[in-house]
């Protein structure tokens, strides 16, 4: 099993692009699992006051991606199907953890949950489906 999410001679996916534009780090990954981190500052604010819901959708997605592929072969690919978010509670300042799991893994799709946390209390959570294809 591969905890690569890149062709090779390219850096990890969450090295590059724009995962670390947004600020968002995965921190931890292995057996079907991973944990993304990001700290709140005020470029992840909506005209509200509270975070943006694609910040939260961006560290589940993120997450899934890593945590997939944990569970994947060195020559397997894998792609966002779907990703579906409910927003719990708002978050203002701080840190957001992600915390996701390998619900199922097929031979093509995979599901995903993540739990996206603002301390202690919970602020979404997310169910997600991965197309698993071969590297070209």
């Amino acid at each position: 099993m591969s905890n690569e999410a890149t062709a090779p001679g390219t850096p990890p996916f969450h090295e590059a692009g724009f995962i670390p534009h947004v600020g968002l780090e995965v921190v931890e990954r292995g057996d079907g699992y991973s944990k993304a981190r990001l700290a709140i500052g005020p470029e992840h604010m909506n005209p509200h006051g509270v975070i943006h819901g694609g910040v939260a959708y961006s560290l589940a997605d993120t997450g899934m991606g890593a945590a997939a592929y944990t569970v994947m072969d060195e020559e397997e690919m894998c792609a966002t199907i779907e990703v579906k978010i409910v927003y719990l509670a708002p978050a203002r300042e701080g840190t957001l953890e992600c915390e996701t799991r390998v619900v199922q893994k097929g031979r093509t799709v995979a599901v995903l949950e993540s739990d996206v946390h603002n301390g202690e209390r919970l602020v979404a959570r997310a169910l997600g489906t991965y197309s698993i294809f071969a590297r070209r």
